[in-house]
């Protein structure tokens, strides 16, 4: 089990699960990578950020470096700033959505498909709770909030 979230005491423990914003460095638009999870899985059928969770005893970069290779074959260059964070609904985990620049092109090696999209078509797909309100925070243009 993963280690509980700082400053939970005295809640339901919480899960950390890190997810990558990754932005398509061939569009001015801010188009971010989705994930379509597997049926049978928890919020299956349903886009999602590419992600998973933290490990105990690991950190944030070193689960999202295991997360990314484990699902899309690339390489982690850096991760940035905590872009939004939100429960996910009916689950003890934590969402931490962060900025993730990556080497490589993303392939679909746990999800059904991965394509980059913008803000409008995010928000016409199925997306996991979660994920939905880290799309609504993107700004109108497809850019990713800065912190």
């Amino acid at each position: 089990m993963a280690d509980p979230v700082p400053g939970s005491a005295g809640r339901e423990e919480r899960i950390l699960v890190v997810a990558a914003v990754i932005r398509d460095p061939a569009s001015p638009t801010g188009r971010v990578l989705v994930g379509l999870r597997p049926a049978g899985k928890r919020h299956g059928g349903r886009w999602e950020f590419p992600g998973g969770k933290v490990e105990p005893g690991e950190s944030v970069a070193g689960a999202m470096e295991r997360e990314l290779m484990e699902e899309l074959g690339v390489r982690v260059r850096q991760v940035g700033a905590v872009l939004h964070e939100a429960a996910d609904p009916g689950s003890p985990y934590l969402i931490r959505f962060l900025q993730v620049e990556v080497e490589g092109t993303p392939r679909a090696l746990e999800h059904d498909e991965v394509r980059f999209v913008s803000r409008e078509e995010a928000r016409a797909l199925p997306l996991a709770p979660a994920d939905r309100g880290m799309v609504e925070s993107m700004r109108p243009s497809g850019r990713v909030p800065d912190r």
